[in-house]
């Protein structure tokens, strides 16, 4: 990760959250996010603040930090890593029972604190090392990769269904609750409001240049600017269609510009 590791420190006791913020401060890109003094507030301080790394206290009044633990997965809740702090050693095994990424005994050692965190920053680079091999493997499967939206688009004509292929359309006209599919040579009537049938189909291949018109950017032959601040947008057929200002973003995009 490149950031600082975000971590929360939770003690019921002064001194000892003064003794952790001290061994804090000797180590870089080390950010201490918050602090809590008992298991109620550290439970509601996890779920907002979403630390990467925890310092917890096993023993506080009324809820330890097992008992946070317990909470948090019972709340359905991330659990952060973990690195358990007390003066005890016999909670050692029901800590790492815990998943708990490390264990601290009090009066903290300054080589053990940097050990720990040093196991954080291994373990959170760990995991969003395989997080990224996961998303490549899903965009490579095709599971990530946008609906690129209906091939071929039903029309009805005399009592029977014929389909237009979606690339052959050259741009499409709004005719009250229908949409006008023009392709070369022809016209197909479909009952299809604007906005259903803008949704349906790829942005990346289509785009709203007015309220009552959707173009095929791989038809466009010409923009032409208009005095008024529109566009005239020339497709391959010669027809003349226009780009309202309040689509003009599309515009910028269809042209690889940033939107404003």
């Amino acid at each position: 990760m490149s950031g600082p590791l975000r971590c929360l420190i939770v003690d019921d006791e002064d001194l000892a959250r003064e003794a952790l913020r001290s061994s804090a401060a000797l180590v870089d890109s080390l950010e201490i996010v918050g602090e809590a003094g008992d298991g109620v507030e550290a439970i509601r301080s996890i779920e907002a603040l979403r630390p990467d790394l925890v310092f917890l206290d096993v023993q506080m009044p009324e809820a330890g930090g097992f008992d946070v633990l317990a909470g948090l997965t019972a709340r359905g809740s991330k659990l952060p890593l973990t690195v358990f702090v007390t003066a005890y050693d016999e909670y050692a095994v029901r800590a790492f029972e815990s998943h708990a990424l490390d264990y601290l005994l009090k009066p903290i050692r300054e080589d053990r604190f940097r050990d720990a965190v040093a196991a954080a920053r291994a373990r959170l680079a760990a995991d969003m090392g395989l997080k990224a091999a996961e998303r490549m493997a899903r965009l490579l499967a095709g599971v990530d990769r946008p609906d690129p939206g209906p091939r071929r688009i039903p029309v009805k004509t005399n009592g029977r269904i014929s389909f237009v292929r979606v690339d052959e359309i050259e741009w499409i006209e709004s005719e009250g609750n229908y949409v006008r599919l023009h392709v070369p040579g022809a016209t197909h009537l479909v009952r299809e409001t604007m906005n259903g049938i803008e949704a349906r189909l790829d942005p990346a291949q289509f785009m709203r240049i007015h309220r009552s018109a959707i173009v095929n950017v791989g038809f466009i032959v010409e923009l032409r600017p208009w005095f008024t601040g529109e566009y005239v947008v020339r497709v391959r057929s010669g027809k003349e269609l226009t780009l309202t200002r309040s689509h003009r973003e599309n515009l910028r995009k269809l042209m690889g510009k940033a939107p404003t």
